[in-house]
């Protein structure tokens, strides 16, 4: 029988940047398949969270867990593990500067285990394809558009095949036109079973790409397909 447990489940959880208590009574869960919006103001919390779902920050209390695992128990040994189910997208690229584009993706696939050679440039092949970079793995970030570069580090996040993506404020640095291409490229790879979750405070989007949507607001979050 097919395994039905949500992809993200979490049940009153409290995160903590340091000292500082950035969310509490956190209950909400995304299923597998759903694209689902996170949103907020500027320090309202959402990178917060996201940092959490790929153990960055650790869980003050209350119970969490994706894909599959549990994160009020994981293991500092267990982290790699966890983040190569994951695809996570950032707003500032973090793309090496001295490397290619298939260098990037490269450096990648050897640290988190591949070893064949030829299955390695197969598999960066067929990411670039997927984003439409297919005759761009020879040229540097500084050589590529903002829209390319994030596509880099889309397929970056392919990778692996991941079961999630975490992506933050992917849209945020690129014009109106390119962010719309990205969220077309977002929603294929929702569209062929991969989940997405996605900061963002970008109402254009919003707006032309209704999705369930979660808010941070009042150091919570609120859940706006509910209220």
């Amino acid at each position: 029988m097919e395994n039905k447990r949500p992809i993200i489940q979490f049940e009153k959880v409290a995160i903590m940047q340091g000292k500082n208590l950035v969310l509490r009574d956190v209950s909400f869960q995304v299923e597998k398949g759903e694209f689902v919006y996170l949103v907020g103001r500027t320090g309202s919390g959402k990178s917060s969270l996201l940092k959490t779902l790929y153990a960055e920050l650790p869980l003050s209390e209350g119970q969490a867990e994706i894909v599959g695992q549990d994160l009020d128990a994981i293991q500092p040994h267990e982290v790699p593990f966890l983040r190569r189910k994951l695809g996570i997208v950032f707003q500032d690229f973090q793309l090496l500067t001295d490397r290619s584009v298939s260098e990037n993706l490269l450096f990648v696939l050897k640290a988190t285990g591949w070893k064949n050679k030829h299955e390695m440039e197969a598999r960066m092949e067929e990411v670039l394809r997927l984003v439409d970079l297919k005759t761009k793995g020879f040229k540097f970030p500084h050589e590529l558009s903002g829209g390319e570069q994030q596509r880099v580090v889309i397929a970056r996040a392919l990778l692996n095949q991941p079961e999630l993506i975490l992506a933050d404020e992917p849209t945020g640095n690129l014009d109106p036109e390119t962010s719309v291409e990205i969220m077309d490229l977002l929603n294929n790879i929702n569209f062929y079973g991969t989940t997405i979750l996605m900061a963002t405070h970008d109402k254009h989007i919003l707006d032309s790409y209704p999705r369930r949507t979660l808010r941070c607001e009042k150091s919570t979050i609120i859940d706006l397909s509910k209220s």
